[in-house]
């Protein structure tokens, strides 16, 4: 092959899935990328604002991202008045602070004392560099979104009508996948994804063992949608009641729960492999 290499037709990707694949992969490492910039934000802020957890739910909100980079530490509020904090925040909270809001966040700064240190000037740009670099990836991370949502329609396959399945998760489940047209059946997707069981066999006698090989991105977006599935909400109620009736059942036959969420994971394996296939929306179902 190697020396053939000039003769050899070009690779024939199926662009659509190839593409799906790519932007995928792209958003994955923006996500993991983000994740760390929001691990160094909480590294910088323990030290400028020891009480910050109490400022916002979310430290990487467009709220929260507002309030450190115009006060990325608190020498920058000295002449901050409760009226002042609370307009600026409600010009990108779209009204949601209040006033009370802004005094609570001035007393919290007050009551952890001076926090000021060496090179704080510095300290402050590493504060504005790390936000900066966070809103260019949550913007790519929205743009490619965008895309997917536009490309996954091309495919015909209408994953996120099925409960727990949105934009993001159907993405990726195209991504592993592809054309679902090279698994001639269920069963050999489930064998791709690892979730199928392996018999081991000596001197004529077999058992079968949770398999640990497959696809195990693909595995691992199968177990995750399983939990959802199988989630009961602080009601008491069940999100899914035919899946947790279900997973019940296989416990009550005697299986642990992790077989039993496993059998889980084999059902929706075969919702998705036939939804795929004849390019259908979900269907709820009653369980046999």
């Amino acid at each position: 092959l190697r020396d053939m290499i000039d003769k050899l037709p070009d690779a024939n990707h199926q662009d659509i899935f190839w593409t799906i694949r790519q932007l995928v992969k792209r958003r994955d490492a923006l996500v993991k990328g983000t994740t760390m910039l929001q691990n160094q934000l909480h590294g910088q802020l323990m030290y400028h604002y020891p009480s910050y957890r109490k400022f916002f739910c979310l430290v990487n909100s467009k709220t929260a991202l507002y309030f450190w980079e115009t006060y990325p530490s608190p020498k920058h509020l000295q002449a901050v008045t409760a009226e002042t904090l609370a307009d600026g925040l409600r010009s990108v909270s779209r009204n949601a602070c209040s006033m009370e809001k802004a005094q609570t966040i001035l007393d919290l700064v007050a009551a952890d004392g001076d926090t000021h240190r060496e090179f704080q000037p510095e300290r402050d740009f590493i504060v504005k560099s790390i936000i900066h670099e966070l809103r260019y990836k949550q913007q790519a991370i929205e743009g490619i979104d965008g895309e997917l949502k536009n490309l996954l329609p091309l495919t015909d396959y209408k994953l996120d009508t099925m409960p727990g399945i949105n934009l993001n998760t159907a993405s990726h489940i195209i991504s592993e996948i592809g054309d679902i047209n090279r698994f001639p059946t269920s069963d050999k997707l489930a064998r791709f994804a690892g979730i199928a069981p392996v018999l081991f066999s000596s001197a004529g006698k077999g058992k079968e063992q949770r398999s640990r090989q497959g696809n195990r991105v693909l595995h691992g977006i199968f177990y995750f949608l399983a939990v959802q599935l199988v989630q009961v909400s602080k009601g008491g109620k069940p999100r899914h009641p035919v899946f947790h009736t279900y997973f019940l059942r296989r416990i009550r036959e005697g299986k642990t729960k992790p077989q039993a969420l496993v059998c889980i994971m084999r059902r929706a394996v075969r919702i998705i492999y036939g939804m795929m296939k004849t390019k259908s929306e979900y269907r709820p179902y009653e369980t046999d």
